[in-house]
């Protein structure tokens, strides 16, 4: 693995050297790519107020370098240019364009944050450059008639929240909801599937309050919350808020039924900040494999995931399910790259990540495939909801489908 500072911000290069044969048959190029080089490019909050979600770009980084050693894709290295946007929708704008128009990536790959990538949608599309598996849930990212260079990876916010509110119209049918949300495309794409889901019970929430990503505590949100009398409380909101939200609710005494989303579930950056004691009770959901959940412990796919840590990604933190995250959505990309065989074009690219069917990644939980269309740019599409019980997340109930 090789780290380059190529400009200003962290820069991430990962060359892969490969030395498969090329199959003699009629090739045909895009941008950033050449018969030993698939360039893609991202950019990364490694630092900022997400910037907990920067090891996800490092662990894709390790992937890319495993796949090296073990021959590359289709006889060609990947060249990852991985920026630091500091989750800074003009800085975002500034790092594609040099990406797309300088580096001339073949894609962008995996960059995260809802406002970010709304930041630069429209840009992408108009150059019809792929804008694959973004890294955030919003629901925008599965519309292939108005953005056909869009796509994203993970289940979408507005339909893990319909589950959520199925979940409390079953245990808590008479309760006062409060919600707690991000005043961003995310927060508001969680609220609008949670009264969606209610229904005609949406009456059920007696309190709503907005946070922004640079709010340095959300402690007034808590209070205020806590005021109306309500005893469930939802967290839409990213990793930093969401421990500041567990903490302020335990600290003053409030016991409501807590519900964060999956985004948010990381024990490494979010509970263990919180206090592992005071987050006992959370709901949330899944769809890959928690780290440290003792089930996994004898699992091939998770022992093989560890010995993957410990090799390319030893400074990670074996804990962190955001490593998870990142192995297997760049577990994603290779499939879709070996797919497209030696006609490596960004319409190649979105034909054939629009083209998987039951495609089983060993991290994801069992029963959860990824299946995409033409019309559905929704990769993964099911979630099974857990419980925190102090120490883990105990997953209960079925695989439910959106």
């Amino acid at each position: 693995m090789t780290f380059a500072i190529i400009r200003s911000g962290f820069v991430l290069m990962i060359a892969l050297t490969v030395g498969a044969s090329v199959v003699l048959a009629q090739k045909k190029y895009g941008s950033g790519v050449t018969d030993t080089e698939i360039k893609i490019g991202q950019t990364m909050p490694y630092s900022g107020p997400i910037s907990a979600y920067g090891t996800i770009g490092r662990a894709e980084a390790a992937y890319f370098a495993m796949i090296n050693e073990q021959g590359g894709v289709n006889g060609r290295k990947i060249t990852l240019i991985s920026v630091d946007d500091g989750f800074s929708p003009p800085k975002t704008v500034e790092q594609i364009r040099k990406l797309v128009e300088q580096d001339e990536v073949l894609l962008i790959f995996q960059s995260l944050g809802t406002a970010t990538n709304t930041a630069i949608q429209k840009y992408l599309n108009a150059k019809k450059v792929p804008q694959l598996f973004v890294s955030t849930g919003a629901t925008k990212w599965a519309d292939p008639q108005n953005f056909p260079w869009t796509m994203g990876w993970q289940p979408n916010y507005q339909s893990e929240a319909r589950i959520y509110a199925k979940y409390v119209l079953q245990n808590r049918p008479n309760g006062k909801i409060a919600v707690l949300y991000a005043n961003d495309d995310y927060g508001k794409d969680c609220l609008k599937g949670l009264k969606d889901g209610l229904g005609s019970k949406v009456s059920l929430i007696v309190k709503e309050a907005t946070l922004e990503a640079t709010d340095a505590t959300i402690d007034s949100q808590i209070v205020t919350l806590s005021a109306s009398g309500a005893d469930v409380l939802f967290i839409f909101a990213g990793p930093k808020h969401a421990a500041q939200a567990i903490r302020k609710t335990y600290d003053i005494g409030w016991k409501p039924l807590q519900i964060l989303t999956n985004v948010s579930t990381s024990i490494a950056s979010v509970l263990q900040p919180a206090g592992l004691d005071k987050s006992a009770g959370l709901v949330s959901s899944a769809y890959i494999k928690e780290p440290s959940d003792p089930q996994w412990q004898h699992d091939k796919a998770y022992r093989d995931w560890v010995e993957w840590m410990k090799k390319y990604y030893p400074e990670g933190d074996l804990g962190e399910v955001f490593n998870v995250y990142g192995y297997s959505a760049a577990q994603t990309l290779v499939y879709v790259l070996k797919q497209c065989g030696d006609e490596l074009t960004r319409e190649n690219v979105m034909r054939q990540a629009a083209s998987i069917r039951d495609l089983e990644l060993p991290m994801l939980l069992p029963g959860i495939r990824i299946n995409t269309s033409p019309t559905d740019f929704s990769p993964i599409e099911q979630l099974q909801m857990m419980r925190f019980d102090g120490r883990r997340w105990v997953l209960f109930g079925e695989v439910m489908g959106n």
